[in-house]
């Protein structure tokens, strides 16, 4: 046909969620019409259902192609969007942005952004994170609590470091891989790839998940454990490798203050100037089992004063103190005890596990090492996420696999500048953020705010009145637990900009809404790709496969033009952000014209070393680990010196059948959730070729518990929790506990394209789950809502509300 052009293959990669697959998209007349894997990209094996469907996310008719401003008053059906013009929209943030910092403080707004596990987010949350702190607040929400506590920061409690945030599993070497409340098929599409290789080529494989969805069906052992009782299960696995001597015992004596003494008396560990007037308090004490006396440790020095191996790692020992003689006993005789309270008959009884099992796992993390393990948020939301997280790093400090080959590793980065203007936020600044007086160790002491606590500044000012909000495509209301709470909460702000590809539930309470381009429309950096060696090692600048629809800039751009607005041009280059990306890659070497004229990426020799912990200065000290001991800690003295627990324990989910016994008659059912294969979270059922394969929401149960209620397979039924009621779809999974069933949440989108309605976020016929639950009683360190852990029950829907058409009015 005259004037028709050739098709043409662009090499990128595909930016929905964390997996970012390496990809080959056809071009044809200046359109996106698909994407597909490109095997020549370390993550680029397979490409998801959401990854092809990205040529109708590109041209969708709902996109959001234009600024615009609220002309109505919140609260009121129609928001009355006028359209205006970028300058108008960028001027008014700016002027509202500047009058609420000069007011109330910069730290009277907040600044969100929508998970980069779920989204193209990661192109700009360095960049987000950096205009937050240039201007002056401490608070950035981005679901901390929900989806990163557990893989990043409540492992800094055992190791110092985010274990498996980055120190990912070496999947090409494991001997053994172990997935917990993880399933990569749906998450993580690269895992699931290089998973499957790994177990073509011997690797055992156990996944711990209460459904059989995804890899479990392939794994050696698939640990159906009852939702939210996950600790108790890794205790027992510990305890039958301690009681077995199944456990690295040269790395826990090296490597983990596993032989410092506590003292029974009080609790804590016993220090040098414990034991002695001029003792140094910061150095611990150990019993030296070979030669019958107490030896000092100090941390600064990374080693005990004789072998390790000479150590006490069992037993009660009188110290003689300054103030009189003192039982202790090393610390993991304490671990020790404390698993033993969960041998495997106990464990069956409340994580439904059976005991053999158990048994049998516990042989394969031994006999089948190095072990690489990855969690993910069916851990993460619960009311004891914390312990449950300690409890599994516990338990995989006694394999000796850290950051040894095959097991998780730290891999190599190309090296950059940092860009997240860490500097430019004040100490004191840095101590305002909201929730960091309930929770002092929890997300907020990294400057990452709890929806719930961000609700409550907002609806009831404390600590202070959150006021503004610069949100960049969270779709908060949904996302959350307590959905009305937080839609009353962006209602309160006194001014809300959003940015985003679609209007949603949470945008409809902006007073600006900011049009975005998808990651198909616009540049994107990517340094390294996580998941090994050779993954990391490449560099890729994502070109823009097409132009941007309409006026849509992306987040990026939006971060640029705001920090020159708001006068902090000074921090992002004057608004040039060639020159700000020249400014990250300066350490590397590489270039932006390389990086424009290889589209496939360039590669930047790295070497990985293994065990870094051990590599030793020039004065021979150990790096050790960024701990107070320097070592991994299995006793944690931060948590005990702030009230919590310093031994990983279980305790029951506080909203279950067991510890709720006043709901149990009502509620009998257990509720959890799980990701979608087929969307990212709240977004995607308006793509039609998604949607046509998930029509309705669905909740999954056992048919012996649909049989008890007289429930069909594809039946309309009603989901009650003691907080309201909500509509799926019944669908029968045999893997379930009959106690267990599983919601899905993040409906709200109707698809016209397939006829497919929509369900209002809020009231009545509502699909939307974080409706019906609550985020508490929430995890007493981090603030985790129990979304994962909860009590429900499920009926038939009445035959009037079955025939009632939903819609998203």
């Amino acid at each position: 046909m005259a004037g028709q052009q050739a098709a043409t293959q662009v090499s990128t990669f595909c930016a929905l969620c964390v997996s970012r697959c390496g990809a080959k998209a056809t071009i044809a007349d200046g359109e996106l019409v698909a994407l597909h894997p490109d095997p020549s990209h370390p993550t680029g094996t397979a490409l998801c259902v959401k990854g092809k469907a990205a040529p109708e996310l590109v041209n969708h008719r709902e996109r959001l192609l234009h600024p615009l401003k609220r002309t109505k008053p919140k609260g009121g059906g129609d928001p009355g969007w006028q359209r205006i013009t970028w300058d108008e929209a960028l001027d008014t943030v700016a002027t509202r942005l500047r009058s609420l910092a000069r007011e109330h403080g910069p730290e009277s707004v907040v600044f969100s952004a929508t998970s980069p596990s779920t989204s193209a987010m990661s192109d700009a949350m360095d960049w987000v994170m950096r205009l937050r702190r240039a201007f002056g607040s401490p608070n950035q929400c981005v679901y901390m609590e929900l989806c990163g506590w557990g893989r990043y920061l409540a492992s800094m409690f055992t190791y110092g470091a985010p274990v498996p945030g980055t120190y990912m599993p070496d999947l090409d070497h494991a001997g053994c891989v172990l997935y917990w409340g993880y399933n990569p098929s749906v998450s993580r599409l690269a895992h699931a790839t290089s998973t499957v290789a790994a177990v073509g080529r011997g690797a055992k494989l156990v996944v711990v998940d209460p459904r059989r969805a995804g890899l479990a069906g392939r794994a050696d052992h698939w640990l159906r454990v009852r939702p939210g009782t996950d600790a108790a299960l890794a205790l027992s696995l510990a305890h039958v490798m301690i009681e077995r001597g199944w456990f690295d015992d040269d790395f826990v004596r090296h490597w983990t203050n596993a032989p410092l003494l506590v003292r029974t008396d009080t609790g804590g560990l016993l220090r040098a100037s414990d034991v002695s007037p001029t003792g140094d308090p910061a150095h611990y004490v150990a019993w030296d089992e070979a030669g019958g006396h107490r030896v000092i440790y100090d941390p600064a020095r990374g080693r005990h004063a004789v072998d390790e191996a000479r150590l006490a790692l069992f037993g009660t020992y009188e110290i003689a103190t300054t103030a009189g003689p003192v039982a202790c006993r090393p610390a993991f005789d304490l671990v020790a005890e404390q698993c033993r309270d969960m041998e495997p008959g106990a464990a069956e009884a409340i994580t439904g596990v059976p005991a053999a099992d158990i048994e049998a796992t516990a042989r394969t993390l031994w006999e089948s090492r190095p072990v690489a393990f990855y969690t993910w948020s069916g851990l993460e939301q619960h009311s004891n996420t914390t312990q449950i997280v300690r409890a599994i790093n516990q338990l995989y400090a006694m394999t000796g696999s850290f950051d040894a080959r095959g097991g998780n590793v730290l891999f190599p980065s190309v090296p950059t500048n940092p860009i997240d203007g860490a500097e430019l936020l004040s100490a004191a600044q840095r101590a305002k953020a909201v929730g960091v007086g309930q929770r002092p160790l929890g997300p907020a002491r990294f400057e990452f705010v709890t929806g719930e606590d961000v609700y409550t500044a907002a609806l009831e000012g404390r600590p202070y009145r959150v006021r503004g909000l610069v949100n960049f495509g969270a779709n908060l209301a949904m996302a959350h637990g307590d959905s009305a709470r937080g839609r009353d909460a962006l209602a309160a702000l006194d001014f809300f900009v959003h940015a985003d590809l679609f209007m949603n539930p949470t945008a409809e309470q902006a007073d600006v809404v900011l049009p975005v381009t998808s990651a198909f429309e616009a540049e994107g950096l990517k340094i390294g790709f996580e998941i090994n060696e050779a993954a990391q090692s490449l560099v890729q600048l994502r070109a823009p496969l097409v132009p941007p629809r309409g006026e849509a800039r992306s987040d990026l751009q939006i971060v640029f033009a705001l920090a020159t607005r708001l006068g902090l041009g000074e921090h992002f280059w004057d608004g040039d952000l060639d020159a700000a990306w020249r400014h990250q890659l300066a350490p590397s070497d590489v270039t932006l014209e390389q990086l424009r004229a290889e589209p496939a990426g360039v590669r930047v020799a790295l070497t990985t070393r293994h065990r870094k912990y051990a590599a030793v200065d020039d004065e021979g000290v150990p790096l050790g680990f960024r701990t107070p001991s320097r070592k991994i800690e299995l006793y944690s003295e931060v948590l005990a010196e702030h009230g919590y627990p310093p031994l990983a324990e279980f305790n029951e989910p506080r909203t279950s059948p067991r510890s709720r016994t006043d709901l149990a008659e009502r509620f009998p059912l257990i509720l959890t959730c799980a990701k979608s294969l087929w969307f990212c979270e709240t977004q995607h059922r308006n793509i039609a070729s998604l949607r046509s394969k998930v029509r309705d929401p669905q909740v999954e149960l056992h048919p012996h518990t649909a049989r008890e209620r007289d429930i069909a397979a594809g039946d309309w039924v009603r989901l009650d929790t003691p907080h309201g009621s909500i509509r799926a779809r019944a669908k029968f999974n045999a893997s379930l506990d009959p106690q267990v069933v599983c919601g899905q949440h993040g409906w709200w989108q109707a698809s016209d394209d397939v006829g497919l309605p929509g369900y209002p976020p809020f009231g009545p016929d509502s699909a939307n789950l974080n409706l019906v639950l609550r985020q508490q009683p929430s995890d007493p360190i981090s603030g985790s809502s129990p979304l994962r852990a909860s009590v429900c029950d499920i009926a038939p829907l009445a035959t009037t509300e079955q025939s009632a058409e939903p819609s998203l009015a």
